[in-house]
């Protein structure tokens, strides 16, 4: 699943060495992610190993394993990126894709009820699904093997809701909470514009490019934090308008630079958690140009014109693919 087996060829006296500090692992059976940064290379126990083998996983800190040191909270997230459902890839991968999916289900049947009973206003709840989807969804990407078939089997749960939107927008299909939770003025219709762009643009940032890269984050948390609380926050306290869109506030501009900003940083740290990206200051100020960047191109009259679902992860993508 995306790694390739690393053998060792070591003298005798290293082995004997190597087992006394770990007994249970076998060095020829190591596997790493080579899409996990380099600096932090998590080594995976081989799949014949027994559960209890996970509780005796420490990092290798001769030559023997490329010298690599790691503190304690590091071994930990090592453990944590082991394969949580099953040492078979494909059923860990499976069992992963229908808890996301199931998950991703609940929430947005949950705010359809919401919407479905005037409980909130019909805009508040659109964009709580809108700030909240995505971001769940990036909350279960650790749950997957690491590898291109993770991102795929990943990808094919916002996927399912690409072709649901079409369904829906299209008229084939009826679903009355879904439309009130997800439109404007409850026109299904609508559907095949905002609710379809999002849904790509969160499939394309897991299918391309994962959990590893900082492009996916910047895009999907100023999608859904940033333009989220732009038209939360520019609704209540947007009276001060741009001189430049009439249609935009200065309130909803810096909210969505904010809120985009404070999502990327949080995406970054719980990432790096499972040795996906390396943290760091330099990160986090990129974060703030892309964040910047997407929320300016936001308040253009010609996100107006065509949306800002599609506008600000394009925007996100190619300041991000500068940078990055």
């Amino acid at each position: 699943m995306g790694a390739v087996i690393i053998a060792t060829t070591t003298t005798s006296s290293s082995l004997l060495e190597l087992s006394r500090l770990n007994k249970s692992v076998n060095v020829n059976s190591l596997r790493l992610d080579l899409r996990h940064q380099p600096r932090f290379l998590i080594p995976v126990l081989s799949r014949t190993q027994s559960s209890s083998s996970f509780s005796s996983l420490t990092p290798f800190c001769n030559p023997l394993c490329f010298n690599l040191k790691l503190s304690s909270s590091r071994r930990a997230a090592a453990a944590a990126a082991l394969p949580m459902f099953s040492d078979t890839p494909i059923v860990a991968d499976v069992v992963a894709t229908a808890l996301t999916g199931g998950i991703a289900l609940s929430l947005l049947q949950f705010w359809g009820e919401i919407a479905k009973m005037g409980l909130l206003d019909q805009k508040l709840s659109r964009k709580l699904v809108h700030i909240s989807v995505g971001l769940v969804f990036m909350l279960c990407w650790p749950m997957f093997r690491p590898g291109y078939h993770g991102a795929i089997l990943a990808a094919l749960v916002p996927g399912i809701n690409i072709i649901k939107m079409l369904v829906l927008g299209l008229g084939l299909w009826k679903d009355e909470a879904t439309v009130k939770s997800m439109t404007r003025l409850g026109d299904h219709r609508e559907l095949l514009k905002g609710p379809l762009y999002y849904a790509t643009t969160i499939t394309l940032a897991c299918a391309i490019y994962w959990r590893t890269s900082p492009i996916a984050v910047a895009a999907v948390c100023n999608l859904c934090a940033g333009d989220g609380m732009a038209d939360i926050i520019g609704r209540r306290f947007g009276h001060v308008k741009l001189p430049y869109n009439i249609n935009k506030s200065v309130a909803g501009s810096l909210s969505m630079a904010v809120a985009g900003l404070l999502a990327s940083i949080g995406f970054m740290h719980y990432f790096s958690l499972f040795g996906y990206v390396e943290e760091s200051w330099e990160m986090v100020y990129k974060f703030f140009i892309i964040s910047v960047s997407a929320a300016l191109v936001e308040s253009l009259p010609i996100s107006t014109e065509l949306d800002d679902n599609l506008t600000v992860p394009l925007a996100s993508l190619v300041v991000g693919t500068i940078l990055f």
